[in-house]
Formats: C-alpha cells, sequence, structure tokens
C-alpha cells in the first residue's frame, strides 16, 4: 500500500512540473487529434512517434513487418496521416497548443537543441515523444538534422538560427586545442562574436543553450569549455584527469596527491603506479622533484638541478644567490638546500668579481 501510495505522489509530482512548462496535456491532444485517421494509419503514427504505452519508437522495418508492407510503404502511410491531420479540422481548433509550444521555444532562444528540448519541457520519455509528434507535425518548427558540426534542433526564427550557427563557427574558431576558457568567459566571447543581439536573447542561460548545439565546442567535467576535440574536454584517461586536477590546484604536486584528487574530483579510483606511469609518459607534465610532477605550460623544465641552473645563468647572466633560488623555483620544484649545494660547485659555477653567480 505504501509503495502504491508513493508511486502515485510520484506521478503527481511529475504532473505538476509538467504543467509548470506546458498548460495542456500532450498525451490528450495526441489523441483528439489522430483520432480520424484510419486504423492502419493510426498504429503507423503511434508506434514511429512512440506514443504507444511503452514509448516504443519503432522503425519503418519494424512496423513494415507487421503489415507484410515495404519500408517505402510505411513511410508512404506516415505522410499521408500526418498531412490527413493536418488538414482536419480537429488539428485547426488545436492551433493554441501549437502558439504556445513555439512562444516556448522562441522563449528558451528561437533554436534549441533537441536534446536539451524536450527535457526541459518534462523528464518523462512518453511525454517527450508527443512533444516530437507536435513539433514534426506543426510547420511552425524547422528540424536542422544533426550534422557535423551540430546536435539535431529545432527553431521557429531562420534569422537567429544563421546568427547563431556563424557564432558558433566564429567561436570555435578562435579556440586553440589547449584553450579552457571559464563558462562566464565562454558566453561573454559568444556574444562578443554575435554582435547586436535583442535584449530578450542576452541571456547567459540562452547563451548556454545555444553552445550546447555545438559539436565542436564542449564543456569539460569541471565546467570550463573548449574544442570538443581536445584532450582537456573529451576526458579519455588517467592523464587527461590529471591534467585538469593538476590545473585546478595551480602548483606541483606528488603523483599520489594527483591520483587522491582524481578520485575526489571525478569519483574514479585510481591506483597510485597508474597514474605516476601515465605521468611519466605524457608531455604535459614535467617531472620537477622525487614524485613530484608539475604542468609543462607552466615553464618548468625538465633536467636536474645544476643544468637548470646553468641554462638561467647562461640566458639571464651573473644572479645573486637569492636571485638564483626565486628562478630555479620558477621553473623547477628544487629543495633550497639543493639548490645551494649544486651552486658551489666550482666544477660548474663560480662568483664573479661582484660577487655574482655565472656559469663556469
Amino acid at each position: 500500500m505504501e509503495k502504491r501510495s508513493n508511486q502515485l505522489k510520484f506521478f503527481i509530482t511529475l504532473n505538476q512540473f509538467i504543467m509548470l512548462i506546458i498548460s495542456f496535456k500532450p498525451k490528450k491532444i495526441t489523441k483528439k487529434i489522430a483520432s480520424q485517421l484510419a486504423p492502419r494509419a493510426s498504429d503507423v503514427i503511434m508506434n514511429r512517434f512512440g506514443l504507444t504505452a511503452d514509448g516504443k519508437i519503432k522503425t519503418l522495418e519494424e512496423i513494415g513487418q507487421k503489415y507484410n508492407i515495404t519500408r517505402e510503404r510505411v513511410r508512404q502511410v506516415e505522410d499521408a496521416a500526418l498531412n490527413f491531420i493536418k488538414k482536419s479540422d480537429v488539428y485547426k481548433g488545436e492551433q493554441a497548443v501549437f502558439d504556445e509550444l513555439k512562444q516556448l521555444v522562441r522563449k528558451l532562444g528561437s533554436v534549441v537543441a533537441e536534446h536539451e528540448l524536450l527535457p526541459h519541457i518534462s523528464k518523462d520519455k512518453l511525454t517527450q515523444n508527443h512533444i516530437n509528434f507536435f513539433l514534426v507535425l506543426s510547420d511552425a518548427f524547422k528540424k536542422h538534422r544533426e550534422d557535423e558540426h551540430f546536435h539535431a534542433r529545432w527553431s521557429v526564427d531562420h534569422d537567429v538560427v544563421d546568427r547563431v550557427h556563424e557564432t558558433l563557427r566564429k567561436l570555435y574558431a578562435s579556440l586553440n586545442d589547449e584553450d579552457l576558457v571559464p563558462e562566464t568567459e565562454m558566453i561573454k566571447k559568444f556574444f562578443d562574436y554575435m554582435g547586436e543581439v535583442t535584449e530578450e536573447y542576452r541571456d547567459a542561460e540562452i547563451a548556454k543553450r545555444w553552445l550546447s548545439m555545438s559539436k565542436t565546442v564542449s564543456q569539460n567535467p569541471l565546467g570550463e569549455w573548449g574544442r570538443t576535440s581536445s584532450p582537456n574536454i573529451r576526458i579519455r584517461g588517467v592523464k587527461d584527469y590529471a591534467y585538469l586536477v593538476m590545473r585546478k590546484n595551480g602548483s606541483p604536486m606528488h603523483f599520489k596527491e594527483v591520483a587522491d584528487a582524481i578520485s575526489k574530483t571525478f569519483s574514479k579510483k585510481i591506483h597510485y603506479a597508474t597514474c605516476h606511469n601515465e605521468l611519466i609518459k605524457d608531455h604535459r607534465f614535467v617531472l620537477v622533484g622525487r614524485g613530484m610532477y608539475a604542468l609543462a605550460e607552466w615553464g618548468y623544465k625538465k633536467g636536474i638541478a645544476r643544468e637548470v641552473i646553468a641554462d638561467i645563468l647562461k640566458r639571464e647572466g651573473a644572479l645573486s644567490k637569492e636571485e638564483v633560488i626565486k628562478r630555479v623555483n620558477k621553473e623547477r620544484y628544487f629543495k633550497k638546500n639543493t639548490i645551494l649545494v649544486n651552486l658551489v660547485n666550482p666544477k660548474y659555477f663560480k662568483k664573479n668579481k661582484g660577487g655574482l653567480y655565472v656559469a663556469v
């Protein structure tokens, strides 16, 4: 009895959520506008759009096998049924429903990725199928199919679509594979490239929806944006997770700290040995001490202490002891005593007349 009560509460909550987004009942509208279809035509529509109780969307082939007809014939039945509905008085009498959907799409940005639009209206898969049926049925909506640049999306304003598409292409072109951009900065860049836009569209949530249409620009698990092809965005293994946690930390880390940070941040258990091996092999990381790693982009360099010191002195000229320590620590993670021991080795370094150290 208690289980049944909880299920009832769930469905009530779900229906209340749907009503907050749309004022009509999708299943009721579908039943009404499809009521005049012939039995086979109705069955084809219900199964092609997943409007049956199980919500399963069936293929042309599956339906064709049921009626012993070809896939092309099923398609013809489907198209004829859709046209029949569009011409019916019942459909024309429900235009308020389609106007409401159009206003909703416009409010969301006038062009919205399908994977954003349908869940926004309802988390219920069957309800999503009914909404998709309405979008296909009405000429007010245009579906843009998935391609190499964009996910499948729906629009109600041709001019907005063109501008958003162009802006996303410009945004992608402005990025390098190494770039990681905070979300607020990414939204600003988007509107900068888009130029003048009406106040109704100058909204962070709308910009994020537009960004989610792109297949070439994406977010990583930490919410940073970049090229989808970048290993900093499309995480494929331990080394990519390691890069993100080290970049977030901002300073050198022991490989055990890196592994623990990955586990804590991404809920992925990483063995210390595995983490160490991945850091050794990847050019993005530099060993800067015993088990300590830094990001190469921070300016840290490979080499033992005396090699790093010699390189700095040859590059910058004579330096005091304090200046040597300071500059070495910008490039490597050595203990102070390690630097000093190497610095007093007369085989490699000496003091000039001014008391500053130079390489031999």
